[in-house]
Formats: structure tokens, C-alpha cells, sequence
């Protein structure tokens, strides 16, 4: 079993009413660094409007059978934002977004703030990016709803282009520039890595050959990986891309005892086999209890067994 599969965890950078305090996010980001989680990430929306029945519409990128975990008055911190507060209070863990709705900032903005970011936190970045549900946070942007895959084609192809060009130009569908130049660069060799969300189709096939590190599935594709990963792999051998270094997420499965609390050794019995279909990057959703050294304890517990269950030291 690859030595190279690593887990990760999601913070809660969102509540359902004003929590008072952030603290606990503060807390879990230091507690994952400490215990030996690989990664930590954190979600995105930027405005809400008042249906959010639409987030289980698979044909405009909802999920089916989901809910949108707040209301439209739900309190949601702007990811990057808070992404640049927990570097500053980590040493190691790597930061991602899950997922960031990218086309609703503006390319060389949004490329020079990831660059900031990275090399701030020395080159700890993941860009998990995806096209969103919600037609209001494109509309509040003043941008088309209906060309959001273009749009976040686009704001993809200008940040690497800044990321990896010193004199930079670009030509494209609304943006055109020449001789621009926007330094530092990323700390990561090639810029930040960019993982893409989507369900396996045409336009994600093709956003994953032209710019993907990694894949985050979604939708129909996440509940069956077994299918869906070798779709992926085959599509961008069509489209010229080796699919041999793609990482890929997927979830961790939870089982319960009776109880109703995590059985550890049980949950992990699920891992071999989806390494084998081609997992490489866990994400848990474990709870973890109150207090810095219970939580370190009980976290810590969790990266021990995953280690040993994949095969890293």
C-alpha cells in the first residue's frame, strides 16, 4: 500500500447561528497540526440567497439528496481569509479549501492572494476549486451564472500563468493581457496545487487534464468510486494526461458501534480496499472532544491507526 496516502480533515469554518467565538476552529487547526494530520480544509460561500432548496439540484451542481447545512443568515467565514489565520498558528499540516467557488473572484487577484498565502505559510497550499450551486453568489459578483465552467476555466488558466510565468500574458474569452508581471511566485514548484470537484463529465474531465493535481469527487461520482475512478483515469488518457500522479479524495467511512460512537478499528478495516481502487487522500469527519490534550490524544489515536492501516511510519 502506497506510503504516499495521507488524511485529512474538515474544520468548521461555518455555524448555523453567531457562535460567539471562533475558538474551536482555532483549537482543532492546532490540534490536527499537533496530532499528524496531513491536511485540513475548509468550505466556501460568499453570499446567500433564499433557495436553498436548489443546493440537491445535481444538474446545476447541488447534490442529490443533500441540504445545505445553514440557513441564509448561516455565519460563513471567507476560506482564504481564514486559511492565512491558521497558517499562522501551525507549523506543518497543509491548508486546502473544500472547495473554493474560485470564478467569483477576480483571476489576478485571487492569484496573487493564494501566492501570498503559500509562500507565507512555506508552500503548505491546496486550491480545491468547483463551479458552486447557488445561481445568487454569481449574480451578487455581477458575473453569468450560465458560463460559471468557462468563467472558472478562465480564472484557473490566469492564475497559473502568473504562478508560473516571471512576464506574464494571457489571451483569453474576456481577459487579455501582456507583459504583466506579479511577484513572489507560489513556494511550490509549478504554483499551487489545484485540486477540481466535480462529477465525472465532459467539462471536469477536461479541467482535471488542463489543470488538476488532485480530484475531489462529487455528486453520483462520489458514491461510487469503485466506477468512477477509472472513468477519470481513462478520460484524461484521452485527453494526453497521465493520470498515474492524480491524487484522489475520498471519505473515510465511519462505523459505529452500537452506541452510536466511532469504531476506530472497524472504520479502518474500509481502507485497504478503497486504496486499492485508487484513493489517495482521506477526508474524516470524526468527532473530537473538548479540550486541547483530549482532543491531541483522541486525534492522535485516529493518525496512528490510519498510518499503520496504509503503511506509513
Amino acid at each position: 500500500m502506497s506510503s504516499s496516502v495521507q488524511l485529512s480533515i474538515g474544520v468548521r469554518s461555518f455555524a448555523a447561528e453567531d457562535p460567539g467565538t471562533w475558538q474551536p476552529l482555532f483549537d482543532a487547526a492546532r490540534v490536527a497540526d499537533e496530532a499528524g494530520v496531513d491536511r485540513l480544509v475548509v468550505s466556501d460561500h460568499v453570499v446567500f440567497g433564499e433557495r436553498l432548496e436548489e443546493y440537491s439540484r445535481p444538474e446545476i451542481g447541488g447534490q442529490a439528496g443533500g441540504k445545505q447545512p445553514t440557513g441564509p443568515d448561516g455565519h460563513w467565514l471567507e476560506p482564504l481569509t481564514t486559511l492565512s489565520v491558521l497558517a499562522g498558528m501551525t507549523s506543518r499540516i497543509r491548508l486546502g479549501t473544500n472547495i473554493l467557488v474560485a470564478a467569483l473572484r477576480r483571476p489576478a487577484v485571487l492569484a496573487k492572494s493564494t501566492a501570498t498565502l503559500d509562500v507565507l505559510s512555506g508552500g503548505r497550499l491546496d486550491l480545491g476549486v468547483g463551479v458552486g450551486w447557488q445561481r445568487e453568489e454569481y449574480e451578487a459578483a455581477g458575473l453569468d451564472f450560465g458560463r460559471r465552467g468557462a468563467l472558472l476555466d478562465e480564472t484557473l488558466a490566469v492564475c497559473q500563468t502568473l504562478w508560473r510565468e516571471r512576464r506574464a500574458s494571457f489571451d483569453g474569452d474576456t481577459l487579455h493581457f501582456d507583459g504583466i508581471h506579479q511577484m513572489p511566485a507560489p513556494a511550490q514548484a509549478g504554483g499551487v496545487p489545484i485540486w477540481v470537484s466535480g462529477t465525472v463529465n465532459a467539462a471536469v474531465l477536461r479541467r482535471l487534464a488542463r489543470f488538476g493535481s488532485g480530484w475531489i469527487p462529487w455528486g453520483r461520482s462520489a458514491g461510487d468510486l469503485a466506477a468512477a475512478i477509472p472513468e477519470v483515469r481513462a478520460g484524461l488518457e484521452q485527453r494526453d494526461r497521465d493520470p498515474s500522479d492524480l491524487r484522489i479524495a475520498g471519505y473515510l467511512p465511519v462505523v459505529r458501534d452500537g452506541d452510536g460512537k466511532p469504531d476506530l478499528g472497524r472504520s479502518m478495516d474500509a481502507v485497504p480496499a478503497l486504496v486499492d481502487i485508487g484513493v489517495t487522500d482521506f477526508r474524516a469527519a470524526l468527532p473530537i472532544p473538548d479540550g486541547l490534550e483530549p482532543a491531541t490524544d483522541s486525534l492522535s489515536t485516529v493518525v496512528a491507526a490510519f498510518r499503520s492501516t496504509v503503511g506509513r511510519a
